[in-house]
């Protein structure tokens, strides 16, 4: 994602207003998908507007301008509680201060005509969205990065009763008001048609990664490598947040079973719930072969993505339909190969099962995935032939620039259903 100096957007043009919870510089993985799409669209003639908070994800007293233009974008941020995800208690009083904040904020920006796209951070976002969207006569499109409160239930997160079933119903009331439900994938699509939502109303552009600035880096080439002293290791890499989605403890078996191998080393970076109990798991078992970094700048993701010879990817079997992780195109993009350790018969298997640049093991599997790391370190040409075909499947539409093609289609057809719509409304 590149942040370049601020200018002036678009005077005229169709107005796009989104609203989510971080957006740039904060460089969480909303955020990320967020900003690019902006920062894109501007060119192709579109006013962008961002409403968002003054915090960051992994930095909760962050405290950003309240109002500036970034890349043409005109950024929108309002107050918020600042407890951070340290707790479920403080991260709903987050929650909650942005609903209140954000519907005051759209209700002042928002006119008729606009098209207001809610994402799924924070949940239920969208219901704020619908309302604020009838009221001022704009139209609304939801773009779902999860669907909650599914993933609270299948997480154990939030308790079925009444309170579920509520939510769940204010959920659904705000995908039907929509003119367009964005998902990330076919299972979201199909969760969606069967909670009422016509087919018709749903559309599938998956996420992507910015491939002007992910690129392949030789290890000999990437300075990260050296500088974390690495050698000729083989790098075996999770990046980005693990949470409570994202199962460890069979990549934690993984590296006691390879423990005593001195050429085989894992990384993680990033951070998120399961970073925390992964390095107190690590430390207690006094394991010396996994290492541990913070997220890495924008301008060093084609280097640290780079770094490992062979990705990590994890999802719960219980969380297919309700997540696809963004992150299988950013590895695509550096051109290394995948290992999932997922269900089998999941939409990430799938995805790499087509672009031929990985393999699925179930999760508990710890012996498979020690036996697939040790096959890709003694068949380095197979993980060259991987590498290559991942980046050959980023490159057949997992860009940046792909997706806003996509966008641009969709949005264009909602504004010119909107100054329709003007034109034969009474006066």
């Amino acid at each position: 994602m590149r942040l370049p100096s601020a200018e002036t957007q678009p005077a005229s043009g169709p107005r796009v207003i989104f609203i989510n919870r971080y957006f740039a510089p904060d460089i969480s993985a909303t955020s990320q998908m967020l900003s690019e799409l902006c920062f894109a669209l501007v060119p192709r003639g579109f006013r962008v507007v961002v409403l968002t908070s003054r915090s960051a994800y992994d930095a909760p007293a962050t405290s950003l301008p309240p109002r500036e233009t970034l890349q043409g974008v005109d950024v929108h941020r309002v107050w918020t509680t600042r407890f951070g995800r340290g707790s479920l208690a403080g991260r709903a009083c987050d929650y909650l201060s942005f609903y209140l904040s954000a519907l005051v904020a759209l209700l002042l920006l928002a006119r008729r005509g606009d098209v207001v796209v809610a994402k799924t951070d924070p949940p239920l976002v969208s219901v704020v969205a619908a309302v604020v969207a009838g009221i001022k006569g704009a139209r609304l499109v939801n773009w779902l990065q999860d669907v909650f409160p599914e993933v609270a239930l299948r997480l154990g997160v939030l308790a079925p009763g009444a309170l579920s079933r509520s939510l769940r119903r204010l959920r659904n009331w705000s995908l039907v008001r929509a003119r367009r439900n964005v998902v990330i994938g076919e299972r979201m699509a199909a969760l969606l048609v069967a909670e009422g939502v016509a087919r018709e109303a749903i559309e599938v552009i998956p996420n992507w990664a910015d491939g002007a600035l992910i690129a392949p880096v030789a290890p000999a080439d990437n300075p990260l490598r050296a500088a974390w002293g690495y050698g000729n290791s083989l790098v075996v890499g999770y990046s980005g947040n693990l949470g409570r989605a994202h199962e460890f403890d069979t990549l934690l078996g993984a590296a006691e079973r390879l423990a005593n191998e001195a050429d085989i080393a894992f990384l993680f970076i990033g951070g998120g719930r399961g970073n925390q109990q992964l390095r107190a798991a690590v430390e207690a078992r006094g394991l010396r072969n996994l290492q541990f970094q913070p997220y890495q700048a924008p301008a060093l993701l084609a280097q640290s993505l780079s770094v490992p010879d062979v990705h990590l990817v994890s999802l719960l079997p219980a969380m297919e339909g309700l997540i696809v992780p963004s992150k299988i195109y950013g590895i695509a993009a550096a051109g290394r190969p995948c290992i999932f350790i997922g269900d089998p018969a999941g939409e990430v298997a799938g995805l790499l099962a087509a672009g031929g640049f990985g393999l699925t093991v179930a999760p508990g599997d710890s012996e498979a995935l020690a036996a697939a790391i040790l096959g890709l370190r003694e068949d380095a040409a197979e993980r060259h032939r991987l590498g290559q075909r991942a980046r050959a499947f980023f490159d057949q539409g997992g860009s940046v620039q792909e997706a806003a093609a996509r966008w641009d289609v969709l949005l264009r057809e909602d504004l010119a259903r909107a100054r329709t719509a003007r034109r034969r409304a009474p006066h």
